[in-house]
């Protein structure tokens, strides 16, 4: 009897193609970072992104002040490590904590939709700021809140307060503090939005650089990533947001500078307003420019815009709050 044989059939169905995406393990970063790994697999049919926790040297010491142990990059630098070491392929960052300038190699890839930039103050009994009794405490580490705010509510008093957003939250909430300041994006993204939350005017306080949008970083010469990663880019959100971490840049400053800035952009336009003080109120400058878009690469618009709004603060009083900030930094 002839011996019979099946003929095995070849799967022409393709393994997924995954990305390693490295994440902070802060229920805000985890939000985030899934929601663009859900955006990814979306817009790149057969891709699949797996979430790698790591932590980093801003979550790790939760006391003291971020300037006290070099803020710029703390919530960024083991996520950028990890993507020099090849144990991710690209990281999500809020682009607010990410400093101007990347390693040698990495890039940022995309940059990702803004949500609305403003801040949120939160208070015990949700009671307006102007109406706090003289002499509350608002718990902000920002030096950047702190040096608008003090214009506003010069009677009220600032300390510095770490911790995630749902800590700070709860230290509010105990009375260790009258009240603090938050970014509305954050609040909204985690769901801890409510509308007897006051959020504050832009009249009142500018957001730091690139504050409600994500950044991705990946390495530059990764070029099957950069091109996923291409397909969520937001072009428009990236210009407004570049004019303002090109004026970051040009002030020399790091994530603690007391910077407010917001760049805005229309179809023929690109506007920068912008705020540079000192945290006590003492000293501080405000420019505001708009300019046409220029025809050629977009980032030259971004640059010209900071170039001008730089070049005015110099003129008034920016370059004595520099030097002053500066001084206070180099204290021991």
């Amino acid at each position: 009897m002839p011996s019979s044989s099946k003929k095995i059939k070849k799967s022409t169905k393709s393994e997924p193609r995954v990305l390693r995406l490295g994440t902070r393990a802060s229920a805000l970063a985890l939000t985030q970072s899934r929601g663009i790994a859900k955006l990814l697999e979306k817009r790149n049919p057969g891709l699949r992104v797996e979430l790698i926790e790591i932590a980093t040297t801003g979550d790790k010491n939760r006391v003291n002040a971020l300037k006290s142990f070099g803020g710029a990059g703390v919530f960024v630098k083991e996520l950028e490590l990890a993507l020099i070491e090849k144990r991710v392929d690209f990281a999500v960052h809020s682009l607010k904590d990410v400093p101007t300038k990347q390693p040698r190699g990495l890039i940022l890839g995309a940059i990702v939709g803004r949500e609305d930039p403003r801040d949120v103050a939160i208070t015990r009994g949700n009671v307006k700021l102007a109406k706090l009794p003289a002499g509350s405490v608002i718990g902000s580490g920002s030096e950047r809140r702190r040096a608008q705010l003090v214009l506003r509510y010069p009677h009220l008093k600032f300390a510095d307060i770490r911790g995630n957003v749902e800590t700070r939250i709860r230290k509010v909430t105990e009375g260790e503090y009258a009240g603090t300041i938050l970014a509305r994006a954050g609040l909204k993204r985690l769901g801890l939005l409510t509308s007897k939350m006051e959020t504050i005017p832009l009249a009142d306080v500018l957001p730091a650089p690139g504050q409600g949008a994500l950044g991705i970083e990946c390495r530059t010469g990764d070029a099957v990533t950069r091109k996923i990663l291409s397909s969520i880019h937001d072009a428009a959100v990236a210009l407004s947001v570049n004019a303002e971490r090109d004026l970051l840049s040009l002030l020399g400053g790091g994530c603690n500078l007391p910077l407010g800035t917001l760049g805005t952009v229309s179809s023929k336009t690109i506007k920068l307003e912008s705020f540079l003080g000192l945290p006590d109120g003492s000293q501080w400058v405000a420019v505001k420019r708009e300019l046409p878009l220029k025809k050629g690469p977009a980032g030259k618009s971004a640059q010209t815009v900071a170039r001008q709004v730089r070049a005015a603060m110099m003129k008034l009083d920016g370059r004595e709050i520099l030097k002053r900030i500066m001084d206070d930094a180099a204290q021991p």
